[in-house]
């Protein structure tokens, strides 16, 4: 199956993550809206929605690039909308858009705060809802979430809870529209196993030597393109982790993936004991817990 003809609508699409997916669809000959705030270059983070809407022309898809701050509700249902009226619908909407501050409770500035909660959680929901109404019309219409499954133990909540609550509350979102809309839109979550080499990573979290111990967004991008296959109707609500998810689509190489060979993997934050990693993967570096 192909996304040539599909029209996405991606959050956070002008680097990492949401920019693999926009890539990975392009190669299709797909349409992308790429709905983010870096209009400008920023002296940290690589990639504006130009340079990416740049990236997917020359991948072989039509970019449309966005402000949208996805806090601000005008300006999402502005986008939404141009989106549909540019390329004639939405056929997929992936939540990607994230804020990221892991610190203790006690330590947790409220603007912080209320940025991830902003951005995270109410964001999501509020693209998912304008969305609706052009997913409805399309043929095969998903929703994704990038959030993690409903694993509620203390240890991802310790050190983290602001950000523990606004990311679950993505994943909230998806389970309550899968749901609602359950055999008209697909929705569903997907996690990395292991860190993604992002500027998340590099800048918030690790550094360079997380980095290096890192994959590359492309497994996340892989995942999702897996996905979007899937018949809308019946494959939804699920809580996915990336190379569980490949390996059950039959994937065994994920090497290709390793952001530096060589280097022991890190366990990212919020996967679960169960499913354990796919034959050949062993996760022996440092586990974000």
């Amino acid at each position: 199956m192909s996304l040539k003809g599909k029209t996405l609508f991606i959050t956070g699409a002008s680097r990492g993550i949401g920019l693999a997916i926009a890539l990975r669809a392009a190669r299709d000959g797909a349409s992308i809206a790429i709905a983010a705030k870096t209009e400008t270059p920023h002296p940290k983070l690589e990639g504006t929605i130009y340079t990416a809407a740049e990236e997917i022309e020359k991948a072989g898809g039509r970019a449309l690039p966005l402000v949208v701050d996805v806090r601000d509700e005008a300006a999402v249902k502005s986008a939404i909308d141009k989106t549909a009226e540019q390329f004639g619908g939405i056929d997929i909407v992936v939540n990607n858009a994230s804020a990221v501050s892991r610190t203790p409770v006690a330590e947790t500035d409220m603007k912080r705060y209320d940025l991830m909660q902003a951005i995270n959680t109410r964001g999501t929901f509020m693209v998912s809802k304008y969305a609706i109404p052009h997913l409805e019309k399309a043929a095969n219409p998903h929703i994704l979430m990038n959030s993690p499954p409903l694993d509620m133990q203390e240890k991802w909540f310790s050190g983290s809870t602001g950000y523990s609550i606004a990311k679950y509350g993505m994943s909230l979102v998806a389970l309550g529209l899968a749901g609602e809309l359950r055999g008209r839109i697909a929705v569903n979550a997907l996690w990395p196993r292991v860190t993604i080499a992002t500027a998340a990573i590099k800048n918030l979290l690790g550094g360079e030597r997380v980095m290096r111990m890192s994959r590359t967004p492309e497994i996340m991008a892989d995942a999702a393109y897996a996905i979007f296959q899937k018949p809308a109707k019946s494959f939804t609500g699920h809580f996915l982790i990336d190379d569980t998810f490949l390996a059950e689509e039959g994937v065994t190489d994920f090497e290709k993936y390793r952001a530096m060979p060589g280097e022991p993997l890190a366990g990212t934050f919020f996967v679960p004991d169960s499913p354990p990693p796919p034959p050949g993967v062993n996760i022996s570096g440092k586990r974000w817990e």
